[in-house]
């Protein structure tokens, strides 16, 4: 009877513990929020692992030395480890944030990442090759209906609504479009115009489906970044790409303005990545760094030659000294301060507010 007796009083206290938690799913992580989910939209900035499993992908990561830092394996993420939505779901108390197309089963009540190396807002930016974003945007509303059918209208709709949505587009429509025949039929201006107007359209696309809260990060200072000062026989920045980067971040700042006085409880915290990263690849020891315009991992100038983990590649001796992994992509070190600034950072470099803010 005595051990009974036991055995019932630690019940007791475990089902006690329990409900103040919440209840957890398998392999998740209980956090305090009820709908606290994280929907991860966008490039390879946010891209956890989705172009492992696109056959014809043009940008890949899931080979050594990727991952090393971290997860001791390469994940898909372009870093030597975590990125930023791995950061911020550590802030909100959540669990990784895993890719859409991996397989096994998904507990979207904590959210799922779309992102896809690669894509822009056009959909002609490496058609055929990337997870674009009007399919990121059907993936998203495929895993709304199933959110829908585990927790019922009212619940989903709850979760939606107080969810963040991160996003981070637009860099390779400069990058890998400025080219083009059909770049050439524009001014910069009015490229930049068609490129946010198809932001534009993502963003409300999400805000019909119930979204409310959006993280947005601007587009870095890629101009500058070693793969653009590889392409530049002087070494330098990559001035075309620069003007270009400039007018988009610009006009991604008046777009957000409209939109909070068009789109009724719309909310939005825009990360100014472009002040971010210049100024540790022009002051990197102000920030930790000993290298802010050579990449830790990759061949020929600056190691600009974006073949990290290919034949012939050149690997440093410790990623944190280093602002870049690759020739376009961050260290988990820097990652980790841009994240940090994101989430509670100051208005001069997340406006109007911070993650924390926006979500308490």
């Amino acid at each position: 009877m005595e051990i009974l007796r036991i055995h019932f009083h630690f019940i007791i206290i475990f089902c006690s513990i329990l409900l103040m938690l919440g209840s957890c799913s398998q392999g998740y992580l209980c956090h305090p929020n009820k709908y606290s989910a994280l929907f991860i939209f966008g490039d390879s900035l946010f891209d956890a692992g989705n172009n492992n499993y696109i056959q014809n992908a043009t940008f890949k990561a899931n080979f050594w030395p990727y991952g090393q830092s971290f997860f001791n394996y390469p994940t898909g993420r372009f870093s030597d480890g975590r990125i930023i939505p791995d950061f911020i779901a550590e802030y909100e108390k959540l669990p990784l944030i895993p890719p859409f197309l991996q397989p096994g089963d998904h507990y979207y009540e904590y959210g799922v990442n779309f992102a896809s190396a690669g894509v822009g807002a056009l959909l002609e930016t490496l058609q055929g090759k990337v997870v674009d974003l009007k399919t990121q945007i059907g993936y998203f509303k495929d895993a709304k209906k199933e959110i829908r059918q585990n927790l019922g209208d009212e619940e989903s709709n709850s979760l939606i609504s107080e969810s963040l949505f991160l996003l981070s587009v637009g860099g390779n429509d400069y990058g890998f479009t400025k080219t083009s025949t059909a770049f050439q039929s524009y001014t910069p201006q009015e490229f930049v115009d068609i490129v946010i107007g198809n932001l534009s359209y993502v963003i409300k696309e999400i805000y019909k489906s119930g979204g409310r809260r959006f993280g947005i990060v601007n587009i870095g200072d890629y101009g500058c970044a070693p793969f653009m000062r590889a392409q530049n026989g002087s070494g330098g920045c990559f001035e075309e790409v620069t003007v270009l980067i400039r007018l988009h971040n610009i006009a991604l700042s008046n777009l957000l303005k409209h939109l909070q006085t068009q789109l009724k409880g719309f909310e939005f915290s825009l990360l100014d990545f472009y002040t971010l990263l210049s100024e540790r690849i022009n002051n990197p020891s102000k920030y930790g760094f000993k290298e802010g315009k050579t990449a830790c991992c990759g061949s020929g100038a600056h190691r600009g030659i974006l073949n990290c983990g290919g034949k012939e590649y050149e690997l440093c001796d410790n990623p944190s000294d280093y602002v870049f992994f690759d020739a376009i992509h961050l260290t988990q070190k820097a990652y980790n301060q841009v994240s940090e600034i994101m989430w509670s950072g100051t208005p001069n470099l997340v406006w109007p507010c911070n993650l924390k803010t926006l979500l308490a």
